[in-house]
């Protein structure tokens, strides 16, 4: 089989290319994509040719871990239905390119213990499991959020999932463009803020050098929690972390439990995924979607419609 996908044949050059694909086994299916998001996170730094070491990492690639899809064959192991919508965190399913983390193709082959069944109703929302799941990974283990960093899709999801466990949190976002759309929390700009004793601060921002500032609103004993991606080595000046006994945590990416506590979230209402999705584009159109993604502040997140492809 072959399929159309989005190829990063190098940094800065993106393209709807023609590519293999390896044949499915009886654990697999086969997917029709309906729709995928784009990452203004890990997809930017591949783009940009800044995304540091990471296992797998060569060009050509590519993209997408958020993509949603329509079940068109089912392995007999596979544990699927043809005809299931099902949400596709991502495949390696390619012969001629390098899947990172491969999921914005026409059609993909992809494990059926892999994908996760949505309800019909979820649509093109199923794009934003992966970054909800993220969240939720992110307070795995952890206190809910007093502040949360930038207000962007990831930011927005980890505010409505600290709602949704009792929570208010504060987030703060410089641009005035992205301050609006919060739900049951508060959005400030963080020059506005004097506070200095928040207990438990999450940076989505992936912005390496707010560190120092972010111990500086720390109450003792409180924590950090990493919740970007972040291109450069990280440090911060010692005497003040060590006058409040700070943690740092990372969170890292997604498993399987996270995507079922979110699944529950989502079905039984305590996790809206409405008025997230900003942005859409025909896949024909790709390339200006990615530029726009990355580069309009008002694009909180992109996706890409595959129903058109040729």
């Amino acid at each position: 089989m072959r399929t159309k996908a989005i190829v990063l044949r190098e940094p800065g050059s993106l393209a709807l290319d023609d590519v293999g694909l390896i044949p499915a086994t009886e654990a697999d299916v086969v997917i029709d994509v309906l729709w995928s998001g784009i990452s203004t996170g890990t997809e930017r730094l591949l783009w940009s040719g800044r995304m540091p070491g990471f296992p797998g990492l060569r060009y050509p690639l590519v993209p997408g871990y958020e993509t949603v899809g329509l079940v068109a064959e089912a392995g007999a192991a596979s544990g699927r239905n043809v005809g299931e919508l099902v949400f596709v965190p991502g495949s390696r399913c390619f012969s001629d390119v390098s899947g990172l983390f491969g999921g914005a193709a026409h059609r993909l082959v992809a494990p059926g213990a892999k994908v996760v069944p949505l309800p019909t109703g979820l649509g093109e929302r199923g794009v934003l499991i992966a970054l909800a799941a993220t969240a939720v990974h992110a307070l795995a283990g952890g206190a809910i959020p007093d502040l949360i960093v930038g207000h962007g899709v990831l930011g927005r999801l980890l505010a409505r999932v600290a709602v949704a466990r009792g929570g208010a949190p504060t987030v703060w976002e410089k641009n005035p463009v992205r301050m609006a759309g919060a739900e049951g929390y508060v959005v400030v700009d963080p020059a506005t803020d004097a506070r200095c004793d928040y207990a438990s601060i999450y940076d989505v921002s992936g912005d390496g050098s707010l560190l120092d500032t972010l111990i500086a609103r720390l109450a003792r004993g409180g924590e950090i929690v990493l919740a970007g991606f972040y291109e450069a080595p990280l440090s911060f000046v010692f005497p003040p972390a060590f006058m409040r006994e700070a943690t740092i945590r990372i969170a890292a990416e997604f498993r399987e439990p996270d995507l079922a506590e979110t699944m529950a979230l989502v079905a039984d209402g305590r996790l809206s995924l409405d008025g997230l999705i900003s942005h859409r584009s025909p896949v024909s159109a790709a390339a200006t979607a990615y530029e726009t993604a990355f580069a309009d502040p008002a694009c909180v997140k992109m996706i890409l419609d595959w129903r058109s492809c040729p």
